[in-house]
This record gives structure tokens, sequence and C-alpha cells, in this order.
């Protein structure tokens, strides 16, 4: 594999982190991310975890994720199949910033729905009133 001796950087259009950054914040990706924090999960408990997702945007998104080293997928040879998936140490490490971030996501909820609705207002006042 060949590596790009220039430093990585994110506003190049054509730096490999930028789809990086793209995958991580995939809200999927994310989420499967901080469901998998506890521990390893099967497939069926963590789609109920993440809500609303189908089984096939999951399935993607896991695959996505487990060819980036984020998590590990471990078959269990039993009958029926079981499979967990688990966070690699890559993927571990993204808890502290996704940790971060959904913290100041949830801090900031009020102040951000405050600012939608005054700017909805200020669109309809503008529509109704030119």
């Amino acid at each position: 594999m060949e590596t790009n001796a220039l430093p990585a950087n994110i506003l190049d259009p054509d730096c490999p982190s930028r789809v990086i950054f793209q995958r991580i914040g995939d809200k999927w990706a994310s989420l499967v991310v901080q469901v998998l924090a506890a521990g390893p999960v099967r497939f069926s408990e963590l789609r109920k975890m993440v809500h609303v997702v189908t089984p096939k945007v999951l399935t993607q998104t896991l695959r996505t994720l487990e060819r980036d080293g984020l998590i590990t997928r471990t078959v269990y040879a039993q009958v029926p199949p079981r499979v967990d998936y688990e966070l690699s140490e890559l993927g571990a490490s993204l808890l502290e910033p996704l940790t971060l971030l959904r913290q100041w996501a949830e801090d900031h909820v009020p102040s951000i729905l405050e600012a939608r609705d005054a700017y909805d207002d200020a669109q309809d006042a503008g529509i109704l009133n030119p």
C-alpha cells in the first residue's frame, strides 16, 4: 500500500481523511460506535438499541466500520449461528471525541431549537409580509 508523504488535510478534496471524517460523521456509524461502547452486541440487539435503522442499512454500516478497522465481527459456530460485533482498539479511540460531541449536542438542543424557531418565524414573516 502506498502512503502519502504529505500531511493529512481534511480541507484537501483528495485527502483520505475527508472520507474518514464523512464516515465517522454518518449518523448510523456514530450511533453504532456509541452502542458498542458497552461491549459486544449481537445484530438484533444492536438494531433495537439504534432504533429505526433498516437491517440493510445497519448491515452496510457494520461492514464499512469493519472494513475501516473500527469494529470486529466474531462468528460463533453454533445453531443458530451467533455473530457479535464489538469495537476494535481503533474504534474505542473514537469514544472520547464522540462523547464530547454527543454532550455538546445534548447540552445545546434548547438553543438550537430556539434558533430554528426564530429562523423559521423570520422566514414565514418574510413570505407573508414581503
